[in-house]
């Protein structure tokens, strides 16, 4: 009886330890967008999912886990066991912005391993067409002898949209009115009817085209370089506010915990399909900008998160900002 009870015990030993020996991936990753499908960050997850698929020999099952401005689907994350088989696509608003709005379960500095970072989308300056101010310079001149008429929309409090507004007042010393939204579509709608001045979108959906079309104008890209899909856009630097950067950018995070082996495997794996020319070329058309091989480190991306906390968390607090009801 003794020697099969031991020869069970030893089995399971052995079997625990084949388990644990498997290489990383064995299996299946899960990987968790924190909003609704077919957004911009579902739209690359699903772009970088698939080379990295055949980096690690493993299919990436992608999860939609939407609401509370993502903080539900990275909340998912935080929860997650630190093995490397759930990851989690943030941007700034989830991985930094939420943390000075929302009263979070998890701390967006300390409750995860950043990866990478994959792409960037600066914001355009947009305002209605009609609007006599034809470049920043002049744009920046009509606000402030407008500022008591002007409003600008907005998609979401303590979003990129709305803190692009008061950064500019803060830049210009100036003050408008804010008109929230809760989608894109109707602030576009909008905008292009005329009934708000200003607003502040990525370049993705359908901003490009109307700015194109001269159905809203387009003043600049928020970003120290132009748009690779949109050169005739001067950025802000060039346009005359120096330093008025503002990006949505878009990494991918682990628990905190997980194995730093297994950050350098996804990190590798991440590294490899920023280098591919197909993967290139599908998020250039998305609007994207791709980051220097530089700033697709781990440790970058913990720099980024930091200095982002550091720019816009006294604008938030200072602004009362509080969730949408």
């Amino acid at each position: 009886m003794f020697r099969l009870v031991a020869a069970a015990v030893g089995a399971l030993a052995l079997s625990i330890v084949s388990a644990t020996a498997q290489p990383y991936p064995s299996r299946p990753i899960s990987l968790i967008v924190p909003y609704p499908a077919g957004g911009p960050l579902d739209q690359v997850a699903r772009v970088m999912s698939e080379h990295m698929r055949g980096t690690l020999g493993q299919p990436f099952v992608i999860e939609n886990v939407s609401g509370a401005g993502g903080s539900i689907g990275v909340g998912r994350v935080a929860r997650a066991a630190p093995n490397g088989y759930t990851i989690g696509i943030g941007d700034v608003g989830t991985q930094v912005l939420n943390g000075a709005v929302y009263p979070l379960t998890y701390d967006v500095m300390t409750d995860f391993e950043p990866v990478a970072l994959l792409v960037a989308s600066p914001l355009l300056v947009l305002s209605r067409s009609s609007l006599p101010a034809k470049t920043l310079t002049e744009l920046v001149a009509w606000l402030k002898a407008s500022q008591e008429k002007v409003s600008q929309g907005f998609i979401g409090s303590g979003t990129l949209s709305h803190l692009c507004g008061l950064y500019l007042q803060q830049t210009i010393k100036s003050q408008w009115t804010f008109v929230p939204y809760r989608g894109a579509a109707p602030a576009i709608q909008d905008l292009v009817g005329g009934q708000v001045d200003l607003m502040c979108l990525a370049p993705s959906g359908s901003s490009l085209p109307l700015a194109r079309s001269g159905k809203v104008r387009a003043y600049a890209i928020m970003s120290p370089t132009r748009l690779p899909s949109a050169q005739e856009i001067p950025t802000a630097d060039e346009a005359g506010l120096p330093g008025f950067h503002l990006s949505f950018w878009q990494a991918f995070w682990v628990p905190k915990g997980t194995p730093k082996e297994i950050v350098d495997k996804l990190n590798a794996a991440v590294v490899a399909a920023l280098a591919d020319p197909g993967v290139r070329a599908k998020l250039t058309e998305l609007g994207q900008i791709i980051p220097d091989r530089k700033e697709q480190t781990p440790e970058a991306l913990a720099a980024l998160r930091r200095a982002e906390a550091d720019k816009w968390w006294p604008i938030i607090k200072a602004a009362g900002i509080k969730p949408d009801q």
